[in-house]
């Protein structure tokens, strides 16, 4: 296995230890085979650590003494250290987890009704830059492991008693949609979302895992060939002039790829009834015009999709203001007209900047682009782009 499979460091000439947080069924078996074990303790293991939230290999009671004492000496399970728990006044939770590196990346739990989603982040800071967001102006430092993105939600369930005999299931859903760009990170996501929906860890529904991309086509093409999670596009253009502009890996991977790429993914899966969730977020007077909503429309005539927009939620660093509640209801009145599902996503956690969007985290930026943002933010004027 690679360093990035144990998520494994080296200090001086002594070898770490291997971490099992982030290691799949299938990796876990081919681990304890290289020991010389027997395939069964890998599911063994993966209820310990993902059902029970066991760190402790001591309390392990249906392994053997000798096992438990050869994984102490080679194996940890280990997951980032959680800085600060945040609670808003309507119930959201946000986590400030402290990674390899000194980096901070945020998770969010957001409660409605029955349901719980968790909103995990796959990179520190985000390798693309989209311009309406607060991720992409914190620049990008790297990759999340495949443990560092599955203990955001061993965390968040431990913080709820989950991960307790007969504990309440409070995270029911989880979503790819925190910090970073998840298809830039393929290998160490589907790993972790492989996780999130295995019998033996956390056992969350196929259609209550969501993988949400701003469209990196190739990678993409390859994602139905490693799982069958849900899929949303983070749309929020109805035109490839105003996508590139809100949207820059647009100039690359244009609207009718990336939906053709999008279709052929959700044609692929066994469940036939499944849709496409387009992101959509309103910004005042930039996308969020009559003409927009038709364009949009009749974009997505001939798509499998049902349509959740995003009233944007301000921040630092930007000049975009908010939709007014106004545009907002004519937008969906128009796309409801057109037949479509069309739900607003309602802004939770802003107490907390934990509102969809804000997510900022604190980033060792590799690429020096906060610090650019932050020079050129005084200068800035708000960008106004609205058909005529």
């Amino acid at each position: 296995m690679t360093n990035a499979d144990t998520n494994q460091t080296v200090t001086g000439t002594e070898q770490a230890k291997v971490n099992l947080l982030g290691l799949t069924e299938a990796k876990l078996v081919a681990f304890f085979e290289s020991m010389g074990e027997k395939r069964f303790r890998a599911a063994q293991v993966l209820k310990w650590i993902h059902q029970l939230g066991v760190d402790d290999f001591d309390e392990m009671s249906n392994i053997s003494k000798a096992l438990r004492e050869k994984l102490k000496a080679h194996c940890e399970i280990r997951g980032p250290e959680v800085l600060r728990q945040l609670d808003s006044a309507d119930g959201t939770r946000k986590f400030l987890i402290r990674v390899t590196g000194g980096s901070v990346v945020e998770t969010v739990f957001i409660p409605d009704g029955e349901r719980g989603t968790l909103c995990v982040s796959s990179q520190v800071g985000c390798s693309l830059d989209c311009s309406f967001c607060a991720t992409g102006k914190q620049g990008f430092n790297r990759d999340l492991t495949a443990a560092e993105i599955i203990a955001q939600v061993w965390i968040a369930a431990k913080s709820f008693g989950q991960l307790t005999p007969n504990g309440p299931r409070k995270v029911t859903n989880v979503v790819m949609m925190g910090m970073g760009e998840p298809l830039m990170n393929f290998d160490n996501v589907v790993d972790a979302m492989n996780l999130m929906m295995h019998d033996n860890a956390y056992g969350i529904s196929k259609r209550r895992v969501t993988l949400s991309t701003s469209g990196v086509v190739p990678e993409l093409d390859r994602l139905g060939d490693y799982t069958d999670a849900c899929l949303a596009i983070s749309l929020h253009a109805p035109n490839d002039e105003l996508r590139n502009e809100l949207v820059p890996i647009n100039k690359k991977y244009p609207i009718a790829m990336l939906l053709a790429s999008a279709k052929r993914y959700i044609e692929s899966l066994p469940d036939t009834h499944r849709k496409i969730t387009i992101e959509y977020t309103l910004i005042d007077h930039v996308n969020d015009r009559p003409e927009h909503a038709r364009q949009l429309a009749e974009l997505l005539r001939d798509v499998p999709v049902k349509i959740n927009l995003i009233p944007f939620n301000p921040f630092n660093l930007s000049n975009y203001k908010r939709v007014s509640n106004n545009a907002m209801r004519r937008f969906q009145d128009i796309l409801m007209q057109e037949g479509y599902i069309t739900t607003v996503r309602t802004t939770r956690g802003d107490d907390i900047d934990a509102a969809c969007g804000q997510l900022a985290g604190e980033v060792n930026d590799r690429t020096k682009r906060s610090e650019r943002y932050r020079a050129q933010f005084s200068q800035a004027e708000p960008v106004t782009i609205v058909s005529q």
